[in-house]
């Protein structure tokens, strides 16, 4: 194994896979932050030049960090297919970043090796693409998974409606859930984050969203996002949990701050596979980001790249039937510009789908980055035309709980337009239904929350 390059006569020598990793991501202000990123371009490429000539072997012999200390690593190692990882080992990583750009390798073919590949290898892979690189592989990439609705349909792009209130007032929460399905935001989920992580609250709201979708039998799936042990006890005193929300991250260390483990997740899976109401059996919502692990200090050196892979290695393991990223949220001392934020989010869906999950993105951004609406819809449309399989729907594109931009209800509808795509099946025939589409795209009653009102 070889850890130096030679490049226009001068040598550069890297301590360790770990090393060579985190040099060859693309800047960040997170990984400078914490002293692991490369001090000149030309370091960042004789790292990536000896991260494309190390083998998959090579990577799969020195994790990031040890099987022995870290609960991340055991999931990503005890859950990999080694018939197919002894099949594919010998590979470098330059031959399979080659061989997910070759034009006749299948949506099958890479899933195949997907089970193969532990979440540093992807890592790796990622760091050898270009923005193009990353949108072309994830575009070919399709995971579908069904909760109440089938997320992945080739040809589809879901919306989480995404219905926040600064005090938890149900009345203004349903007034956006309103206004959010008329323009066709909502096939994902229901999705709302509450101010009070408290279960009698959590069984308040669920209980009101599921009564407004069984009156008018909406295809589609109610979350709160709470932490998953307030969930758990909600689903005790009997609220109707369709799928359980935690945020999750790329270190058993992060992991433990966010006060969550495998075991207990898997705990929460058996719950809601037993006591949950929908139909399944894909039912868990993870959500991460770049610069979580570092936030939290909590990275142990390894590059924020690196450890997203990680967080979706530990995920996967869940078969979630959502994950995205919320890389925007977090900067600027881990994101700090647009163009961070961008390559972060095709990063992610890339690294999401390669792991085999069904991957939406958050491209998202707050007010204190050096960022702003124009860099957010760039990502949108970007990060949509390489086929991320669900974006958030956001109320005027301001959240005005978390204090943050994102996709508006109307971005939604304007990229659906623009690229020809279309809701969930299911959630297509039940917007035609109301009235709000007709052929492929949004009638004259969208956005307009008094359909509701009979």
């Amino acid at each position: 194994m070889i850890l130096k390059a030679n490049l226009h006569n001068k040598i550069y020598a890297f301590n360790s896979v770990k090393d060579v990793l985190a040099k060859a991501s693309e800047e960040k202000s997170g990984d400078a932050l914490v002293g692991v990123a490369a001090n000149t371009a030309s370091e960042r490429v004789a790292a990536k030049l000896v991260l494309a000539s190390l083998t998959l072997e090579d990577i799969y012999n020195n994790p990031t960090i040890p099987y022995e200390s870290d609960e991340v690593t055991r999931v990503i190692y005890d859950d990999l297919n080694m018939t197919v990882y002894n099949r594919i080992k010998g590979w470098t990583v330059g031959q399979l970043r080659e061989y997910l750009m070759e034009h006749e390798t299948s949506n099958d073919d890479i899933l195949n090796i997907s089970r193969g590949l532990t979440s540093e290898m992807i890592a790796g892979c990622a760091k050898l693409m270009s923005n193009l690189d990353l949108a072309y592989a994830s575009k070919k990439m399709r995971v579908q998974v069904h909760c109440n609705t089938t997320l992945g349909v080739p040809g589809t792009l879901a919306f989480r409606n995404q219905p926040n209130h600064p005090t938890d007032n149900i009345e203004g929460i349903m007034s956006s859930i309103k206004e959010g399905l008329t323009y066709g935001s909502g096939d994902a989920v229901i999705g709302i984050n509450p101010v009070n992580d408290d279960a009698d609250q959590v069984t308040r709201m669920l209980d009101t969203v599921k009564a407004f979708i069984h009156k008018w039998e909406i295809p589609t799936q109610a979350c709160v996002l709470c932490h998953v042990t307030t969930t758990m006890k909600a689903i005790e005193l009997g609220a109707q949990v369709d799928v359980v929300f935690q945020s999750i991250a790329g270190t058993q260390k992060a992991n433990e701050a966010f006060g969550i483990d495998a075991a207990l997740l898997s705990q929460a899976y058996d719950l809601v596979t037993r006591k949950g109401t929908a139909a399944g059996p894909n039912l868990m919502y993870f959500e991460t980001g770049q610069g979580s692990e570092v936030s939290l200090d909590a990275d142990l050196g390894v590059d924020m790249q690196t450890l997203e892979a990680r967080t979706y290695g530990f995920g996967r393991r869940f078969r979630p039937f959502m994950l995205n990223n919320v890389s925007g949220f977090i900067g600027p001392e881990t994101i700090y510009s647009g163009r961070e934020v961008i390559r972060a989010d095709l990063e992610d869906l890339f690294m999401g789908k390669l792991h085999g999950i069904p991957m939406g993105i958050a491209p998202c951004y707050t007010n204190h980055m050096k960022s702003d609406q124009n860099d957010q819809e760039l990502g949108t449309l970007v990060c949509a035309a390489a086929g991320a399989n669900y974006f958030m729907g956001v109320p005027g594109g301001d959240d005005i709980m978390l204090s943050y931009q994102d996709t508006s209800f109307h971005d939604d509808a304007t990229v659906r337009e623009m690229l020809g795509l279309r809701p969930l099946p299911e959630f297509e025939r039940w917007l035609e239904k109301i009235g709000v589409w007709k052929d492929g795209q949004l009638t004259k009653r969208a956005g307009d929350p008094s359909i509701f009102e009979k």
